[in-house]
């Protein structure tokens, strides 16, 4: 068994994917890690660009735009590794990087997850590379934080190893043990939130999800919702499932008088 999966979901992101791809290839041939390209149907050259310059990845062919969520469950499904990353397309990973995720996940043997510090392309820290589960209460102070606060509920510059709720799926190494008693991820969730959801699960199974601000990777994407409409829409639809999934009646009603508002000040 390899130690590790890398499964990279793609969609019409060709030069990006190559760029992800050469950052950690040579890891790759070091190490005989194996890493899996889950292809959405792209309209470009990904496809034939992977599968000329990438020889060693292996590539799953969807025939339409299948989710986050379901594409990475192929990915997962077709793996063998110990445990298995999963790695946007629009990111780029340092020599060592993942190495050392390995690592903390083999210092504590409770981790079922892990994830790294997140950096925009210009270097600044991205938000929302890890958080707490979205209960009333954390969206209530989150929203009142951003409100009068004009700040983020987190620290996301913290130097410290943390115990979040959850990581975020750019670049999230999951132990398979942990994968097989939480089960996959969840493809009711097409985009937002299918991260947090299996975090969550794997916690419900007694894994610890770990942050580990040592590791840094620099994602060219996550743009904001709040200036994205569709994206707005899509947040909205999975937080109301992940109440109607983990949460009890009042908080499914709360969360549907609240919600109209909290979009509105979406701190994203």
């Amino acid at each position: 068994m390899t130690d590790i999966s890398i499964i990279i979901v793609n969609w019409n992101t060709a030069d990006l994917l190559a760029a992800c791809l050469h950052s950690i290839y040579s890891t790759v041939l070091a190490f005989g890690w194996e890493v899996i390209v889950v292809d959405n149907a792209s309209k470009d050259d990904s496809v034939s660009m992977v599968e000329s310059t990438f020889p060693l990845v292996r590539v799953i062919r969807n025939t339409h735009n299948a989710g986050f969520a379901k594409a990475n469950n192929q990915g997962i499904l077709a793996s063998g590794g110990r445990y298995v990353l999963l790695l946007n397309s629009d990111t780029l990973v340092p020599p060592g990087s993942l190495s050392v995720l390995m690592e903390l996940m083999e210092r504590h043997p409770e981790a079922g997850a892990c994830g790294p510090r997140l950096l925009r392309g210009d270097g600044s820290i991205q938000p929302f590379s890890f958080g707490g589960d979205p209960t009333p209460g954390y969206l209530l102070r989150r929203a009142l934080t951003h409100l009068w606060l004009r700040r983020s509920i987190h620290d996301w510059d913290a130097d410290d190893l943390l115990n979040p709720d959850w990581v975020a799926g750019t670049c999230l190494l999951a132990r398979r043990e942990a994968i097989d008693q939480a089960g996959l991820m969840d493809e009711a969730i097409f985009l937002y939130f299918e991260d947090n959801e299996w975090c969550l699960r794997m916690r419900r199974c007694g894994w610890k999800i770990y942050y580990c601000p040592q590791v840094s990777i620099t994602h060219l994407g996550g743009q904001s919702v709040s200036r994205n409409p569709d994206a707005q829409g899509a947040y909205c639809r999975s937080l109301e499932y992940f109440y109607s999934k983990h949460y009890g009646p009042a908080a499914r009603l709360w969360l549907k008088a609240a919600l109209p508002v909290y979009r509105r000040l979406l701190p994203h």
